[in-house]
């Protein structure tokens, strides 16, 4: 007999050290997602996708991606089948989290981030790699990403919105997010507008 690995990411989510915001689900979404990515609930993948719309971590610093809500996409949503990555969250910076196979053949997250421009694989699965981000791993991970009172900020931006900033954080003067400009844009727009720096400054495809 299976049983579902929900009961172990709810925990996790219940002991977070930070807010996180289970969103509701649709059923026949998470049903849809659940067969075309071919996985059960009894992984902590199936379970966000099964059992929730998606997770608001951390005052909605991390949007974790389930089945979708009318404010935040499905984890189909930018899904490449072909090339075996697959989006699974995304930070208000416009940082982007993918689950994809590294050179070992394991499947791992990656994670491109807004100030280097260049992906890193973080040599953790998913559900290892959530159940860190539930266990308080972000504060350490963005601690260079934050400034006085973003809790406030960040937390009234919207799940499809970002917190754009200029210069951004991948300039010499950007990198004090503290002294820079800030503004409310579409996260996917910022997302791209990341990715399209680093093709540009690097010659380097997302």
């Amino acid at each position: 007999m299976t049983t579902s690995a929900w009961d172990e990411v709810s925990a996790a989510v219940a002991a977070a050290p930070y807010p996180v915001v289970v969103l509701d689900s649709d059923s026949e979404r998470a049903a849809r997602c659940l067969r075309e990515l071919r996985i059960t609930t009894t992984s902590w993948l199936g379970a966000v996708v099964g059992h929730t719309g998606g997770l608001l971590v951390d005052h909605g610093w991390l949007r974790v991606l389930g089945s979708g809500t009318e404010a935040l996409p499905d984890i189909l949503d930018r899904a490449e089948p072909a090339s075996g990555i697959l989006p699974v969250a995304y930070d208000v910076l416009g940082g982007m989290y993918v689950w994809a196979t590294n050179p070992a053949g394991r499947p791992t997250i990656h994670y491109f981030g807004p100030d280097l421009l260049e992906w890193q694989d973080l040599e953790q699965g998913y559900a290892d790699w959530l159940h860190a981000v539930l266990a308080g791993s972000l504060d350490r991970f963005y601690e260079n990403l934050r400034w006085p009172g973003w809790e406030n900020e960040v937390g009234a931006v919207a799940a499809n919105q970002g917190i754009h900033t200029f210069p951004p954080p991948w300039s010499k003067e950007g990198h004090d997010l503290s002294t820079v400009s800030r503004a409310v844009v579409a996260l996917p727009e910022l997302v791209s507008f990341h990715q399209d720096a680093a093709r540009q400054l690097a010659g380097q495809a997302p």
